[in-house]
């Protein structure tokens, strides 16, 4: 009964996500929203998913990206306001959910296996020009 009422209210709440389809192993740009004073800007973090968590209105995605020789990692809710727009770069195809493993990798070994583009799929094999 009282899980019911959340998720009505959860539902209700939770914003209508424009975001486009991406999955762990995606180099992506989150462009996020930020606020400093009575001012807004947008500031990109780009960087490869390393992890999603969670479902519907608690779920978040782990974007990794290497800044002046520091690992940096930012968490992000899917449902979040302050992102305005992502960006998929390149889509990745690991052998892993999560990957946790390239923390403690630098250089070539953190390359990620690139998946094949959801628009190259849907087109057939045999098309002829």
């Amino acid at each position: 009964m009282s899980q019911r009422i959340f998720d009505t209210i959860s539902s209700e709440q939770l914003k209508d996500s424009k975001l486009p389809a991406f999955g762990v192993g995606d180099a992506v740009k989150v462009h996020v929203k930020i606020k400093e004073g009575d001012k807004e800007r947008v500031q990109v973090f780009a960087g490869t998913v390393i992890a999603r968590d969670g479902a519907k209105h608690t779920e978040t995605f782990t974007v990794r990206r290497i800044s002046y020789g520091e690992g940096v990692e930012r968490i992000f809710p899917v449902s979040s306001r302050s992102i305005e727009k992502l960006e998929v770069e390149r889509t990745g195809k690991p052998r892993r959910a999560k990957l946790y493993y390239l923390r403690g990798r630098s250089g070539k070994k953190t390359k990620i296996r690139e998946g094949r583009a959801k628009a190259d799929a849907a087109e057939p094999a045999n098309a002829t020009a």
